[in-house]
């Protein structure tokens, strides 16, 4: 499914929620890195630190996030809360990464 959003439907961004914690079906973050080119492991980073402010266990997510045909893939955790904090760390940055996924050659040290 993420290989025909990004290649046939050229989408520029997937979310994907759950699946990432340590259950055997928790399998998301792996299926999300065989069809990865490239990582974003920052973004993965900041997402647990967020969520390790509100719960220890959100260092115990495994969620990724990679670039694969300039669309760039978010592993965010099943929890809605857990959701809610992820996304309250990305969406500040999508503008920019979006932007230089298409090629921006602008400058990145400014300021978000």
């Amino acid at each position: 499914t993420l290989t025909r959003l990004c290649d046939e439907q050229g989408l520029e961004l997937i979310l994907t929620t759950g699946g990432t914690g340590l259950s055997p079906r928790d399998i998301t973050p792996e299926a999300t890195l065989s069809v990865a080119e490239r990582l974003v492991p920052g973004l993965a980073e900041a997402i647990r630190r967020a969520g390790e402010i509100h719960t220890p266990y959100a260092a115990l997510s495994r969620g990724v996030c990679v670039i694969r045909r300039g669309c760039l893939i978010i592993n965010l955790p099943g929890s809605p809360q857990a959701v809610k904090e992820g996304w309250e760390v990305i969406a500040p940055l999508l503008e920019h990464a979006l932007a230089k996924l298409k090629g921006d050659a602008g400058d990145c040290a400014r300021e978000v």
